[in-house]
């Protein structure tokens, strides 16, 4: 079972108010039963906020589901530079991801450096994986507001894999189960926190058209607006083969 990286989105299904008290656990499968698609591609533009310096960057972004609870993206920079970035989730182990850099050279990302930024953003690799449900273990902390919704908070710990966090926190609003904010926790500090914003209805999946990833300290964020997006569109195998890296 996954709850699906940043890119893919935050998928929303309308749940009855429960009338009895959710596990941390409970909450966050009824999260990852959410609808989501087969298939993905988008357009994105990436905006790198430093101090004064505002950094804007484009890429596409292809997603395809396999069983066993696994799936591959790709992501294509077209400006600007000619990054690419190939990742293949499991189920129970660490992901495996290839990063193609801009002189044309492959090179596997070793675990060690999950915890590093992709392109200079604020977005580490282990951001950009998947988070497999039962590679965590998840309780129930209190409840909160996100964006100004009423949310349970659902700490999250990982036991298998490279740690690079200590912690997430999830905020998982209460009407739908839709997770509006993760707050990312490392070396005992609370470091920076992903929000999503401008949820529209996509082929009856509703999707955060805009993300932003903060630091704690207020000194950076990233911000990610999906400016073209098509669900469960056709995507051949070779997409996301090493090979297409080249």
């Amino acid at each position: 079972m996954k709850f699906r990286s940043i890119f893919t989105g935050f998928l929303i299904l309308i749940f009855a108010n429960s009338a009895f008290a959710l596990t941390g656990l409970e909450i966050m499968k009824k999260s990852d039963a959410l609808p989501q698609p087969d298939t993905a591609k988008s357009k994105i533009i990436m905006r790198i906020h430093k101090g004064k310096r505002m950094n804007e960057k484009a890429f596409t972004l292809l997603m395809k589901q396999y069983p066993n609870d696994e799936d591959k993206a790709i992501i294509s920079f077209s400006r600007p530079t000619r990054i690419k970035l190939l990742t293949h989730s499991h189920k129970g182990r660490d992901d495996d991801q290839w990063l193609r850099l801009s002189s044309g050279r492959i090179k596997r990302v070793a675990s060690s450096s999950k915890g590093k930024p992709f392109v200079n953003s604020h977005f580490y690799y282990e951001d950009l994986s998947s988070v497999d449900i039962d590679d965590y273990d998840f309780k129930l902390i209190g409840e909160g507001k996100a964006l100004g919704a009423p949310c349970y908070k659902v700490e999250g710990v990982k036991k298998t894999g490279e740690k690079v966090y200590d912690h997430l926190v999830f905020y998982v609003r209460k009407s739908d189960f839709f997770v509006v904010r993760i707050d990312f926790y490392k070396k005992g500090k609370f470091h920076k926190f992903l929000e999503n914003y401008d949820v529209k209805k996509v082929n009856g999946i509703l999707t955060p058209f805009r993300m932003s990833m903060k630091l704690a300290n207020g000194k950076g964020r990233t911000d990610l607006f999906v400016v073209g997006l098509k669900y469960n569109a056709d995507i051949p195998d070779n997409k996301f083969r090493k090979e297409a890296l080249r």
